[in-house]
């Protein structure tokens, strides 16, 4: 069975694996050189000191997926905005956790004053990650073509939005 919780430090091994994946492999993100476990340690510990959520997805085998999401740009008039951040174990794809961590990710974003959530896709070819976007009701919002360069050609973002509570109808409160 599955199941949706925080991440801790004993996630850490498994997120850092799963992160070296795509980096080495997939053009979901554009970072080129893996992180090691330190630095993804810290960047948990920065999206956890921002008061954003942090998730892992794991069974009894252990870590399949992480997902959390961190604010989209550092100036104030952003704070209501954040963008988020899904990965998969390669033997995890195509089973339905990407959802399921993305509905949890929205639900704990909206809970502590998220009021859009954004999606920065790497790769228009990204089909996955569109797919699972568009399940969980983001809309299209746009493409910055050939803006990234990995694995020797030039890679789009695909740019999708889904208001979260409120959205944009009421004044956040103070």
């Amino acid at each position: 069975m599955t199941q949706i919780r925080p991440a801790g430090d004993r996630d850490m091994a498994a997120i850092t694996a799963i992160y070296s994946h795509h980096v080495l492999h997939g053009t979901g993100t554009f970072e080129t050189t893996p992180p090691d476990e330190k630095e993804m340690s810290a960047r948990r510990a920065d999206v956890l000191a921002r008061g954003l959520p942090y998730l892992v997805l794991e069974d009894a085998s252990g870590v399949l997926g992480f997902a959390y999401c961190n604010w989209f740009k550092p100036r104030p008039a952003y704070r209501y905005s954040a963008e988020d951040s899904i990965y998969l174990a390669p033997e995890a794809a195509g089973k339905g956790y990407g959802r399921l961590l993305l509905l949890e990710l929205m639900n704990q974003a909206e809970r502590v004053g998220v009021r859009k959530l954004l999606a920065v896709i790497g790769d228009s070819a990204n089909q996955g990650s569109i797919g699972v976007h568009t399940r969980c009701g983001f809309s299209h919002a746009g493409v910055l073509k050939s803006c990234g360069w990995k694995f020797d050609r030039w890679l789009d973002v695909v740019m999708m939005e889904r208001s979260l509570g409120a959205g944009d109808t009421t004044a956040p409160a103070p």
